[in-house]
């Protein structure tokens, strides 16, 4: 396990420097494979922002996330989704990774708060009431007025606030998918 550091990474995901950020995975992958390590997983969705540059250089696999949420929109026939994240991964619609299907961000102050919340849960590692409020508004409005199907939640600590046996909406927990295709892997 190796650790990047996060403000350098959020840094340079709202710079979009994607090579500055896959300089620094590749520094830290080459630091895995010389401890012996099979694979490399980046466990933040913040982190993905430069995914495809980096498994092109990776000297070892990556287990990609947003490969398997994109499996499991198709495996679940979604057309229309909301999300929820930072404001660089609902605004790219994550990274627009996903192109056959429409994502959804929230609109105008509501994307706003849910970037403010999500960033201020996150550093604090607790979700309080009043945050996940404004998550819980923010999707059902994606989901009443919107037309979306799911929410995406396209912030690892979402978790935090709503897993998918204890969410008022049906939801893609992107984490948790990606937590199970590590899982899968090592057991192969």
């Amino acid at each position: 396990i190796v650790h990047a550091d996060t403000p350098t990474l959020l840094n340079n995901l709202a710079r979009n420097d994607i090579a500055a950020q896959v300089a620094i995975y590749l520094k830290l992958t080459d630091r895995l494979a010389a401890a012996g390590a099979g694979c490399v997983a980046i466990t933040s969705i913040a982190g993905h922002f430069p995914i495809e540059a980096f498994k092109a250089v990776s000297p070892l696999p990556v287990i990609d996330m947003i490969t398997e949420v994109r499996r499991v929109i198709h495996d679940r026939g979604f057309q229309r989704l909301g999300i929820l994240g930072t404001r660089t991964v609902m605004e790219t619609k994550l990274y627009g990774a996903v192109p056959t299907v429409s994502i959804v961000p929230p609109a105008g102050q509501d994307l706003a708060d849910v970037h403010e919340a999500y960033v201020t849960m996150a550093a604090s590692g607790l979700v309080t009431d009043d945050q996940w409020s404004t998550f819980n508004r923010a999707s059902q409005t994606l989901l009443r007025d919107h037309g979306t199907q799911a929410i995406v939640l396209g912030g690892t600590d979402l978790a935090l606030a709503f897993t998918e046996d204890h969410a008022p909406f049906p939801l893609i927990d992107c984490a948790a998918l990606h937590a199970d295709a590590i899982e899968a892997f090592c057991r192969a």
